[in-house]
């Protein structure tokens, strides 16, 4: 899995923002701000990576336990299905 094209990830004033580019502006109108979990999984998405991968990299970067990470991981693919922005 991986984000399509029409997403980026950019910082502006210290924080992260997520915006769309090219025609993804027509359908998807707005901004997603990740917190710096958030910004590391969209970092790692921008390549293609399996759902396996992805966690360990999680685990490996944070001290979380699998099931809060797997949790929060799962919310995260999810809103960006919602918005059209992941490959898979």
């Amino acid at each position: 899995m991986k984000i399509k094209n029409g997403f980026v990830l950019r910082e502006i004033a210290g924080s992260s923002v997520i915006i769309p580019v090219g025609e993804r502006v027509i359908t998807f109108k707005g901004m997603l701000m990740p917190n710096e979990t958030g910004s590391f999984i969209w970092q790692k998405l921008m390549s293609d990576i399996t759902y396996d991968d992805l966690l360990s990299a999680i685990l490996d970067e944070y001290e979380v336990d699998e099931t809060t990470a797997r949790a929060d991981l799962d919310a995260f693919l999810a809103e960006a299905r919602e918005i059209g922005a992941l490959e898979e």
